[in-house]
């Protein structure tokens, strides 16, 4: 899908990517359910079925269906934003995502029945609006919440290189690709630690410190909207 209306940045990628590991951890830590991606709950559903645990298998089927509808609706969402300049999209999506973000800590932390079940759809659904809008960054394809897919494509791409005999860089030029994805690669990993951190010292509400970054970023991608507006 299409990235942001300004070209792709790289601390910002950095940013989601650190969002993107944030939430996945702590999802997994609340309700045993990753929320950014969609193989590991193919498998926690099939383990669900064996043992099964209809619950379980439910949750994670419903993270998974989330998921790919949050990547659907950014499309939806960002094609008639474009006709709106002064409303970039990234920011508009990103706005949502913090309010889904809020919603599935508060969800938590209510007294009703399903609580996990609409922490996790709550969560997904950002997450996956959050994997659709922001797709490229430093010229390759990026997916902030999974990494597993970007690093393969990168390994085939450069196997191919050698193998077709192209001429390799010269020693010591380091490829400014490998470089981005070795970055966003220690941001979700980082994320993912201090997600996994929070929501064990604050529960349902350690969540809300992802939240907290996507407003700052929010304002950071804003601010660089309305340079590029007024130049």
């Amino acid at each position: 899908m299409s990235t942001s209306d300004q070209p792709a940045d790289a601390w910002l990628s950095f940013g989601l990517a650190f969002i993107g590991g944030y939430g996945d951890a702590a999802s997994f830590v609340l309700a045993k359910t990753f929320t950014g991606h969609v193989t590991g709950n193919l498998v926690l559903g099939a383990i669900a079925v064996a043992a099964e645990d209809r619950r379980a298998m439910l949750g994670h089927l419903s993270a998974i269906v989330t998921f790919l509808l949050g990547v659907a609706l950014s499309t939806f969402i960002v094609r008639p934003l474009k006709a709106w300049p002064s409303l970039p999209s990234l920011p508009t999506i990103m706005g949502i995502e913090v309010i889904l973000i809020v919603a599935a800590a508060l969800a938590l932390a209510s007294g009703m029945t399903p609580r996990a079940e609409i922490f996790v759809i709550f969560l997904s659904l950002a997450l996956g609006l959050q994997n659709g809008a922001f797709g490229r960054a430093g010229g390759i394809s990026v997916h902030t919440t999974y990494l597993t897919g970007m690093i393969t494509v990168l390994i085939s791409t450069e196997a191919e290189k050698y193998a077709s005999g192209l001429r390799p860089a010269p020693v010591g030029t380091p490829d400014p690709k490998i470089g981005l994805l070795c970055r966003i690669w220690i941001a979700f990993v980082l994320g993912a630690g201090i997600g996994a951190a929070m929501v064990f010292h604050f529960n349902e509400f350690g969540i809300l410190g992802a939240a907290i970054l996507l407003v700052g970023l929010i304002l950071y991608t804003a601010k660089g909207s309305s340079t590029v507006l007024t130049t």
